[in-house]
């Protein structure tokens, strides 16, 4: 190896190491190693410099369990909501999602729990429950697929109140807004974005009945009622 060849391998292993370095810091989570923190450092960077997410953290709780409920408009959301939590996170998935070609070592490493919703969708439940047993946070996506404001209108699925309720535990919900491949997957994902995420207060589903839960989660997931705040 010649001089120059040394150098430039020396220089590329330096801007390796701050750019690992750098995406281990900006990790707002500690998800349990160091290369688990690195993917989600880089997603955090991905998300604030290209798709221009500002840095505010989703006010989750310090500790205890929590069920996120979101809208669904893009394969972006998941990444969104990873760059804007201060804690970990457990996704429930479609099992055909979790099983797509190259993808699936990635949802396994993020604690993903898929949904054989033609099958056997109590498993997942059962999942979702240990996870909030043993104080996580579970995010679901109660349209239970990618829809859009613009879509005739899409009754919920109940399991986020189910789950606060069976749990005991708050739902917080949220609006994933100002994505540019809304209605898109990968697409998405590619095309520049100023996305922000729109949360609303805490629901404590336990002082309600479900079906008052679910109409309350209706109405913030279309975009019916006001928000308390904003990231972004």
């Amino acid at each position: 190896m010649t001089l120059a060849a040394a150098a430039i391998f020396l220089a590329l292993w330096w801007l390796l190491v701050r750019f690992l370095r750098r995406c281990e810091v900006a990790s707002p989570a500690d998800w349990g190693g160091p290369w688990h923190n690195r993917l989600v450092g880089m997603t955090v960077l991905f998300c604030r410099h290209f798709h221009r997410l500002p840095a505010d953290l989703l006010p989750l709780p310090a500790e205890g369990p929590v069920v996120v409920a979101s809208n669904h408009v893009s394969g972006l959301d998941p990444l969104l909501l990873i760059a804007a939590s201060p804690r970990p996170l457990r996704f429930l998935i479609a099992r055909e999602e979790y099983e797509r070609f190259g993808l699936t070592w990635l949802f396994r490493l993020a604690g993903c729990i898929p949904v054989d919703r033609s099958g056997r969708p109590e498993r997942a439940l059962r999942e979702a429950l240990r996870a909030l047993g043993n104080g996580e946070v579970v995010v679901v996506f109660p349209h239970g697929k990618i829809h859009l404001d613009t879509d005739p209108p899409r009754r919920i699925k109940g399991g986020a109140g189910r789950l606060a309720q069976r749990v005991g535990c708050p739902i917080l919900p949220l609006r994933v807004e100002g994505v540019r491949g809304e209605g898109h997957t990968l697409l998405a994902v590619l095309l520049r974005s100023r996305a922000w995420i729109r949360v609303f207060p805490l629901l404590d589903c336990r002082q309600v009945s479900e079906q008052d839960c679910l109409q309350q989660l209706t109405q913030i997931l279309q975009g019916e009622a006001g928000p308390e705040f904003v990231i972004g």
